[in-house]
């Protein structure tokens, strides 16, 4: 039994030592310097404020994290890069497409870097090269690297669709600026970047794409053992770390233009007519008293108008009463767009629209009664009327559910109440409304409402102005607006809470005085027990109470005054009153926040706050602290500063 158990502990040695060594061991206390050959382009560059960026940069920093390396960079450019590789002059370089001849010179990771687009660029507000008609760039002067894939990929294009065009050589981005500045090149052919939009050019298409490697110095196997084995493990542990890069730096927001074609329809056709729906305050509404217009539909004209960067858009709005009927308008060139369409192609093929692409999202929840609820068993479910989108979302992903309309949510939750359906349906942004309210429960939904603006089918020209304003807008801009307004369509006012929650203001109030009291004689109890110290925590005692004693008089007096202009309804006043209630809090919670300090200071762990404060800010809130008190008793109070300026202060 013993030999048994020791050839198992001499196999299983064995198999560690093995294991041990097929690790490559990176943790070597001498740090490895890598020379890496910089571009300084988008995979490896220094910004305007001296920070280095790129798509190869980020990439190498996060698999240094599992080959301990440090980077020096080396600047180089594609005349040189590759002698400098091969002389030893730099160790590694990345984005380099994979060729057997240089195989030759070099090594190559085993895995991908990741992969590169080639666009074709234009200025297709000032050109007649049209992306829809690919002959229009016959005879045209397009820029490109000569002798490298890119030109390669540009010819098997043009010759896929019968074009024929002059190839100009340009080295890099600034070369390519300078030539369309001198009227030298008509279009280029660039990595798909944002930079290009920036400056009013437009993508006519994606002319090729390929995988790119880092290319390492031949002599260096050492390197390409570390990095292979790195890239293995961040791709095990981050599998999208090299997606969301290339989202980061090569698909970032363009800024948005039009192109000729699309100026001309603008010009052609005037201002785009929207239909919308005007029983629904989260797309429009106008505040009676005010006369402020409301709603997301409002907020995305306001900032679309001007979103494009070489157009000013117009709009004009039309609202319906009944959806068939802006339907109708719709395909009866009435109007150009509703909004909105929920993303159901089922019913966009029937109704005869296309949809944009996605304008904002609507996370929903199903509010219940029920203890079980699966959203993939059948329900009878409660949707406003008036939610046409809305329904059609439900149909299309939920078709097992049976929907009846409900004049409102509240008659939906009494529908749910009486036991008439199972559920009703709301957007999140409701949810703290229904939260524990007649026991009810929240169930979120895991499929999310898509909206889109519907367009009559052929109408491809406004269909891509639609989506440019939509690509240019922030994001979430228009989902944020639709929960800001759902959730304040059926919001308490400042003034109703306070009429209702006034009392729980007030006890509040009165229990942090209680507290506060308890703390005290708690205190007093326990200087008895301190002889020598009981003058001196007598003392601050004293000082404490007063100090607390002043704002909680402030507190009380301004809930005072709040009760009692709120049976006027003289909202400013209180809005007035509650800021200084506010702020007297504040400083009471400073002063206790000061109490727990001597504690500290006891202690041996208070730390002293060495900062800047703004004297003007101190003495604002304590002339709002004493104001009541003051004017109570008839005293004025002024303050005055002297300022002294010690020039002997050490430096």
């Amino acid at each position: 039994m013993n030999k048994i158990m020791k050839r198992v502990g001499a196999v299983c040695i064995s198999i560690l030592m093995l294991f041990t060594l097929c690790i490559p061991c990176f943790a070597d206390e001498t740090q490895k310097t890598i020379r890496v050959g910089s571009f300084e382009d988008t995979f490896n560059y220094v910004d305007d404020h001296g920070v280095r960026r790129g798509y190869g940069y980020e990439l190498m920093q996060a698999l240094a994290g599992y080959t301990g390396w440090k980077f020096e960079y080396v600047k180089c450019d594609w005349l040189n890069c590759f002698d400098k590789l091969e002389n030893g002059e730099i160790d590694i370089m990345g984005d380099i497409a994979y060729t057997d001849d240089r195989a030759k010179e070099m090594l190559f990771s085993e895995e991908t870097m990741g992969e590169e687009k080639y666009v074709l660029y234009a200025n297709l507000s000032d050109t007649d090269i049209l992306s829809s008609d690919y002959k229009s760039l016959d005879g045209k002067r397009i820029g490109v690297l000569k002798g490298t894939e890119p030109e390669y990929m540009l010819t098997e294009w043009e010759n896929k669709y019968g074009i024929h065009t002059e190839h100009v050589n340009v080295s890099g981005n600034e070369d390519v600026k300078k030539k369309l500045a001198n009227n030298e090149i008509d279009c280029f052919v660039s990595l798909e970047e944002s930079i290009w939009s920036e400056r009013g050019i437009s993508s006519v298409t994606t002319i090729g794409k390929s995988d790119i490697y880092f290319a390492i110095n031949k002599e260096r196997s050492d390197i390409k053992q570390e990095l292979d084995y790195a890239m293995r493990q961040l791709d095990s542990d981050s599998p999208f770390f090299m997606a969301d890069l290339y989202k980061k730096y090569f698909t970032l927001d363009y800024t948005q233009i039009l192109t000729g074609v699309e100026k001309s329809w603008l010009e052609e056709h005037g201002g785009i007519r929207i239909g919308f729906l005007n029983n629904d305050p989260i797309v429009f509404s106008m505040d009676k008293k005010s006369g402020e217009i409301r709603g997301s539909l409002p907020e995305y004209v306001s900032y679309a108008k001007d979103c494009l960067g070489n157009h000013t858009l117009k709009f004009d709005i039309q609202a319906f009463d009944d959806y068939d009927k802006m339907i109708e308008a719709l395909q009866n060139k009435e109007i150009d767009v509703i909004y909105y369409a929920s993303r159901n192609s089922n019913v966009a093929e029937k109704k005869g629209y296309a949809l944009s692409n996605t304008a904002w999202t609507y996370n929903l929840i199903a509010v219940t009664n029920k203890e079980d609820f699966n959203e993939n068993d059948s329900y009878v479910v409660a949707v406003p009327k008036n939610k046409v989108a809305l329904k059609q979302h439900i149909a299309y992903n939920y078709p097992h559910w049976k929907l009846v309309d409900c004049d409102s949510i509240e008659d939906g939750a009494n529908m749910v109440v009486d036991g008439k359906v199972d559920c009703f349906i709301k957007g999140s942004s409701q949810v703290l409304k229904f939260d524990g309210n007649k026991n009810f429960k929240i169930i979120s939904l895991t499929k999310t409402m898509e909206a889109c603006f519907g367009v009559k089918d052929g109408q491809a020209t406004l269909l891509s102005i639609l989506n440019k304003t939509i690509k240019a807008m922030p994001s979430d801009m228009l989902t944020s607006a639709i929960a800001m307004y759902d959730s304040t369509a059926y919001k308490m006012t400042f003034y109703g809470f306070l009429k209702d929650h006034l009392a729980v203001v007030l006890i509040l109030g009165f229990s942090i005085i209680i507290v506060i009291l308890l703390l005290l004689r708690k205190a007093r109890r326990a200087e008895a027990s301190a002889k020598e110290a009981n003058l001196a925590k007598t003392q601050f005692l004293h000082n404490v109470s007063h100090d607390i004693r002043t704002p909680m008089n402030a507190i009380l007096g301004y809930s005072e005054l709040m009760k009692n202009e709120l049976k006027d309804n003289d909202l400013p006043k209180v809005l007035e009153h509650l800021n200084k209630l506010q702020k007297a809090g504040n400083i009471l919670l400073s002063i206790i926040n000061n109490v727990l300090d001597m504690a500290r200071i006891e202690s041996g762990h208070m730390e002293l706050d060495e900062n800047y404060v703004n004297i003007e800010d101190i003495r604002q809130r304590l002339f709002e602290m004493f104001e009541d008190e003051a004017k109570k008793k008839n005293i004025h109070v002024r303050y005055t500063f002297n300022v002294v300026i010690n020039m002997s202060w050490p430096m």
